[in-house]
């Protein structure tokens, strides 16, 4: 019998995220000077923040560039930030490989196919609930919440919820 995608919470301690259609909605703004523009849910960074400061690990593996999205994720707290990875199994494997990460202890968010491939390397793969219908099939959960809508929040909150990490925490600044 499957699990139920609760039970393998409570072994997570590392989070893996993509971040156009994860932090973001997946859409761009292009300003008549060409300069593009994201959308990122402060809930999301909120949560980020808190599991930072418990100790818990956490990566972001984006095919995008953009330098203000790396600023963002830098101003919360993430140092193990790769940006421009197409084969994103790539860097999760080296991540994995430097910090001594087993995936079994390792939830990852995508909602595309360049996700497929690092989602069925880790034992709790994730998704929004605007993901492509093929990321939605090998994820062992699927949020009720969209990308740039809260979807990191609620998978952050769920692991450390179940840990016993998250509502102590009131004293951490909300960005």
């Amino acid at each position: 019998m499957e699990k139920n995608y609760k039970q393998y919470l409570k072994d997570i301690t590392t989070f893996v995220f993509d971040v156009d259609g994860v932090f973001t909605d997946g859409s761009i703004l292009i300003t008549t000077s060409g300069e593009m523009l994201r959308k990122m849910s402060v809930k999301d960074g909120y949560a980020l923040k808190t599991a930072l400061q418990k100790g818990y690990n956490v990566c972001i593996i984006s095919g995008g560039t953009n330098e203000g999205v790396r600023e963002r994720l830098k101003g919360l707290g993430v140092s193990d930030i790769y940006m421009g990875a197409h084969h994103k199994e790539e860097p999760l494997d080296e991540y994995l490989d430097i910090n001594q990460i087993n995936p079994k202890n390792v939830l990852y968010m995508g909602d595309d196919l360049p996700d497929i491939p690092p989602m069925l390397k880790v034992i709790m793969p994730t998704a929004p609930q605007n993901a492509v219908p093929e990321v939605k099939a090998v994820a062992k959960y699927v949020s009720h919440k969209t990308g740039g809508d809260g979807c990191v929040r609620d998978v952050i909150e769920q692991v450390l919820k179940i840990r016993g990490d998250w509502y102590d925490n009131f004293d951490a600044q909300n960005d």
